[in-house]
């Protein structure tokens, strides 16, 4: 099992490697539903980034994760869950509300930590999606300003699924091009878009992350 892994892990880097002459870009190991075992296999493998979308799973195996890996939340989140993560995750990729916000922020001012989070944006307008739709991603960007202990590191989306590139070009060329308008003077902001099926077409839309689990792990199981 630990063969295929590694195989996976190594195919996906190499598809990445073009990109990263050009720009610094971010793999994210997806690991919903994923064994400790196996998540910690990869970052013995080099792997630095990894993503939990439950936070009763992210709870379940938070102490047995190599700590040398950046721990990031990548689901939706609601309010009432910030306190079981705020202390223990680097980044918050699903930032969809201010009331969401300034739970995170309220949480992170009690322990002096200034939580990085990303905006997500709904570029597919899905009603059962989380996210700020993208006509108003600006003006919640600038409704955050005044939280000390959020900082707004970039833009996440969750592209609808598509039957092919061009759609996902779409989904992803409209968050890029708000990244751009946001973020233009940031070098070191974060455009977190794709997944398995879709990073490669995230990757030549701009994206500097991606997140991917089942290429590396392959079906999901339950644990």
């Amino acid at each position: 099992m630990n063969e295929k892994i590694k195989q996976n892990y190594e195919a996906v880097l190499s598809k990445i490697a073009p990109y990263r002459k050009e720009r610094e870009i971010t793999l994210l190991i997806a690991t919903k539903m994923q064994s400790v075992e196996d998540i910690n296999y990869l970052i013995s493998l080099g792997a630095d980034t990894i993503g939990e979308n439950r936070v009763n799973e992210l709870l379940e195996k938070y102490e047995g994760y190599d700590k040398r890996a950046s721990l990031h939340f990548i689901g939706t989140l609601q309010k009432n869950k910030v306190k079981y993560i705020y202390d223990k995750v680097d980044l918050i990729h699903s930032l969809d509300s201010l009331s969401l916000a300034e739970e995170i922020n309220k949480r992170c001012e009690k322990i002096g930590k200034v939580m990085d989070a990303l905006i997500e944006v709904n570029s597919g307008r899905e009603e059962n999606k989380g996210g700020i739709m993208p006509e108003c991603v600006e003006e919640f960007y600038h409704s955050l300003s005044h939280l000390k202990n959020v900082r707004v590191r970039g833009l996440m989306t969750m592209a609808p699924k598509c039957t092919s590139g061009e759609e996902y070009l779409k989904y992803f060329s409209l968050t890029r091009e708000l990244f751009d308008k946001l973020f233009a003077n940031d070098k070191d902001a974060i455009l977190s878009m794709g997944m398995s099926e879709s990073y490669e077409y995230a990757l030549e839309a701009g994206a500097t992350l991606v997140r991917v689990g089942s290429a590396i792990f392959g079906e999901r199981k339950y644990l």
